[in-house]
């Protein structure tokens, strides 16, 4: 089964930013609210398809909506986060702190 124009332009684009294209799938699902595509990816590419501020994953949907309003289909994304992923935690060996030697006493109050 051909897969449909808007599910072919979501896959054809993540593949041309992300470093493991092999690894780029999407799934189609439908129901009273239209369109699922369920983007699944490589935990090291997330970056890429995210976006600084999710500037790139707004402008896929936003040019997604297009296509599939075009094919008269309500389409939404929804890109899986794969296990593993770092996205959104910070880790402590890049956090450094500065420790401040100051006792109550001190403390004008």
């Amino acid at each position: 089964m051909d897969k449909p124009i808007y599910q072919e332009f979501v896959e054809m684009v993540v593949k041309g930013i992300v470093d493991h294209p092999e690894e780029v799938s999407t799934e189609k699902t439908v129901d009273e609210r239209g369109v699922l595509l369920t983007l699944k990816l490589n935990s090291q590419d997330m970056g890429y398809v995210i976006g600084r501020q999710g500037q790139n994953a707004r402008a896929i949907r936003t040019l997604l909506r297009l296509v599939g309003a075009k094919n008269n289909a309500r389409v939404t994304l929804k890109i899986d986060e794969p296990a593993g992923s770092s996205r959104g935690y910070h880790r402590r060996e890049n956090v450094s702190s500065v420790e401040a030697d100051v006792s109550v006493d001190d403390l004008k109050i």
